[in-house]
């Protein structure tokens, strides 16, 4: 048994499953990554998810998230079966607040697993996009088509021989056909196909078919529903999505370790410096890095700024939605007292890739206090107006409440976190239970539902969460500590310039660092953080390069767009738009 895991959790669970596997039918990784990694057979594999779901006490409820790994150019570093592609499942047990990995190894003459969309209900997407991704094949999908890339694209993108240039690529799909003939399965949606819909006694006809979106203001980017309505109820929907690709993993194959942090503020773009947060954390994990207290204070304290700023669009543009007009333009003037404070300290407003492995790209300036304090004095009161003028309104509480309701099963079987999964009763913060960047030593509470998440109860969670955040502000202004805002470290952080005008070794290692890149030692790593719309995680692979082998984004509006046909399914057209409004999502964080 690998040392960390004597005492532990981990210890206990792995030894469960060498009982029920059989000891010689499991390996454990050894990795930087704080929960079990372990690899097994494919024969093993709906066995061992089977178990730890259903047969097992406090059992692993949540598909947290799958995808897949070419393996084929990495370097082996005798810590992992040789092989050339990989599954991993990662779960999630709440009640435990604990993980584990579990990995299956293909060979490319055989690239195929069993579908676990039976017993994971959110499986259903994240085995479509790994099939088109890296053209594994999930046995009994009930629908293996594409699901981000067009119906009839050739290739598959994240496999280490598929050109990231677009330069460089062959033009090779066709969309003529693409929106003239959309065929699903009759159990899942409908069908489009023309000649079918004008046939006499033909099953679709007592339905009218509507597209919303992909260019509409109330699904708040390029999202398209396909609704099939019987007057304005909803009998089915498919939510189809892939207009908005950022291609943000197969990009970080390609930038070396600190090029890459600009491309995570973009994936969830109004998330800002907590998007750079997980990335930068599971780096350092990798490089064995660790920070002062004050890079960690000043790291949440740009965290919450951003948290703050991203609820308040949510709020506005949610009241918007429901047809509230004026507190968007207010909200507006919050939003930009903060993107004032975000400005003076970092020199940016939306995006700014200010956060560095091993520190910050620069220490607090003159005049952070001033503004701050401005700012937690202007916007409880604010926040007060809107509770007041729209949120204990009639018509926006008629609108919302009991409005694309679902409980804590359903939340946890889709995958959702976040507001929308504390709505449910559920007491699951990354911040809490899982603290990073010096969090546990701030005094502040977690919002939690009564039981039912509906849309009323989410908008007043991430209204309460603002109030937490302002509190966690107020900790920052006055307990700031002294020290340095940024570690040097030989590996990640270019040498001091004045020693390399000294110093021969200096000045190489100043010059390699900036030239190529610093190499990380061969590992994996993993860092959660709860983001604004739900958690948001950075997996890891470094294979002793200059720029990271495999990272995998697991973003949390993925698998809440995937609930949406469960949740609406009976409901009407304003509901939907409500519902939409209440997920808070942006479509960069879908498609990555």
């Amino acid at each position: 048994m690998i040392k960390e895991l004597k005492n532990s959790k981990n210890y206990s669970l792995i030894k469960q499953l060498k009982s029920y596997l059989c000891p010689n039918n499991l390996v454990v990784q050894k990795t930087k990554i704080k929960y079990p990694v372990i690899w097994i057979s494919r024969d093993l594999l709906i066995k061992t998810i089977i178990f730890l779901k259903q047969e097992l006490t406090k059992s692993y409820s949540m598909l947290y998230d799958l995808h897949g790994i070419d393996e084929r150019l990495r370097k082996n570093d005798n810590n992992t079966p040789k092989l050339d592609y990989t599954v991993f499942y990662h779960l999630i047990s709440i009640e435990r607040n604990h993980d584990i990995i579990i990995k299956v190894a293909l060979s490319k003459n055989s690239l195929y697993v069993p579908t676990i969309s039976n017993i994971f209900v959110n499986a259903n997407w994240y085995e479509r996009e790994t099939w088109e991704m890296f053209g594994i094949k999930f046995i009994n999908h009930p629908n293996l088509t594409n699901l981000i890339m067009p119906k009839n694209w050739t290739g598959y993108p994240l496999r280490k021989d598929y050109l990231v240039k677009a330069t460089e690529q062959e033009y090779n799909y066709n969309n003529n056909e693409y929106y003239s003939n959309v065929i699903m399965n009759d159990n899942s949606s409908f069908n489009f196909n023309k000649q079918k819909t004008n046939t006499k006694n033909n099953k679709y006809k007592n339905f009218t078919f509507l597209n919303l979106g992909p260019n509409h203001p109330s699904v708040h980017g390029v999202f398209r529903l396909i609704l099939k309505l019987k007057g304005e109820q909803i009998i089915s929907c498919v939510p189809d999505i892939g207009y908005h690709h950022r291609g943000a993993e197969k990009i970080s194959e390609f930038k070396t370790w600190h090029n890459y942090i600009p491309y995570t503020d973009r994936v969830e773009y109004l998330g800002g410096c907590i998007n750079e947060m997980p990335y930068i954390l599971a780096v350092e994990k990798l490089a064995g890095i660790k920070v002062s207290e004050r890079i960690k204070v000043i790291r949440v304290m740009l965290s919450e700024l951003f948290r703050i700023n991203s609820h308040l669009l949510y709020i506005g543009t949610y009241i918007h939605d429901l047809g509230g007009m004026t507190p968007i333009f207010l909200i507006f003037t919050d939003r930009q007292k903060i993107y004032n404070i975000i400005e003076h300290i970092t020199g940016a407003r939306m995006h700014p890739a200010w956060f560095r492995i091993g520190g910050l790209a620069n220490d607090l300036p003159n005049g952070w206090q001033k503004l701050l304090k401005e700012l937690i004095h202007w916007l409880p009161k604010r926040l007060n107006n809107y509770i007041k003028i729209s949120i204990n309104n009639s018509i926006l509480r008629n609108r919302t409440k009991g409005v694309a309701a679902y409980n804590s099963k359903d939340a946890i079987n889709w995958g959702v976190t976040g507001a929308a999964l504390r709505a449910t009763g559920i007491n699951f913060d990354i911040r809490k239970c899982r603290p990073y960047s010096g969090y546990e030593n701030f005094d502040f509470d977690i919002p939690i539902g009564d039981g039912i998440s509906d849309c009323y109860n989410r908008l007043v969670l991430k209204i309460e969460e603002i109030f937490q955040s302002i509190n966690i502000l107020k900790q920052c202004l006055n307990n700031m500590p002294s020290g340095p805002f940024k570690v040097y470290h030989n590996i990640t952080t270019p040498i001091n310039k004045s020693k390399t005008l000294k110093n021969i070794e200096s000045l190489i290692n100043h010059f390699v660092n900036i030239s190529w890149g610093p190499t990380i030692t061969a590992n994996e790593s993993l860092q959660m953080i709860e983001a604004t719309k739900g958690i948001n995680s950075y997996y890891l692979i470094s294979d002793g390069n200059v720029m990271s082998y495999r990272t995998r984004i697991r973003t949390p509006s993925f698998p809440h767009l995937q609930q949406i046909p469960s949740v609406i399914k009976g409901s009407f057209i304003p509901d939907l738009i409500s519902y939409l409004g209440s997920i808070d999502f942006v479509m960069s964080d879908v498609d990555r």
